[in-house]
């Protein structure tokens, strides 16, 4: 099949499928009558594999370790239940900087709603960060 095909297939695009094709992990054949790729069920399996993965934050890297981890008659399943259990800690912990960043914009909407704006003459930027008072990283 070629590119477009493989792409319609998974629910891809043609551009993804090539550049998984770049970097080694799709391993299409050449039509030696027009030099074109052709991929194959194994491409598409894979390819589906790749994309599954992706949706559950494996990387590429990942995901082309565990591939030729099968490649060379291996189960990478051990290695893909590490790899999510690192992910979602790593996933959780994003979230909760990412709620304490909300709070911390909330917490500065609130504040400064009755601050007018003002040209400051002294260097500073903005008066409204520089007056700023729930900055963690502030040592008072």
């Amino acid at each position: 099949m070629r590119v477009s095909d493989l792409a319609r297939k998974t629910g891809t695009t043609t551009e993804t499928v090539r550049h998984y094709t770049d970097i080694g992990l799709l391993q299409p054949v050449r039509d030696p009558n027009n030099g074109y790729r052709r991929y194959g069920n194994t491409d598409l399996r894979l390819l589906r594999f790749a994309l599954k993965a992706r949706s559950l934050g494996f990387t590429l890297a990942d995901i082309q370790s565990l591939a030729e981890a099968s490649r060379h008659g291996e189960t990478p399943c051990g290695q893909v239940r590490t790899l999510i259990e690192t992910r979602l800690q790593q996933v959780e912990d994003r979230i909760a900087e990412l709620q304490s960043l909300s709070q911390r914009m909330r917490t500065a909407m609130a504040e400064w709603q009755t601050v007018p704006d003002q040209r400051l003459d002294d260097g500073r930027v903005c008066g409204l960060i520089d007056t700023f008072t729930d900055d963690p990283g502030e040592t008072g």
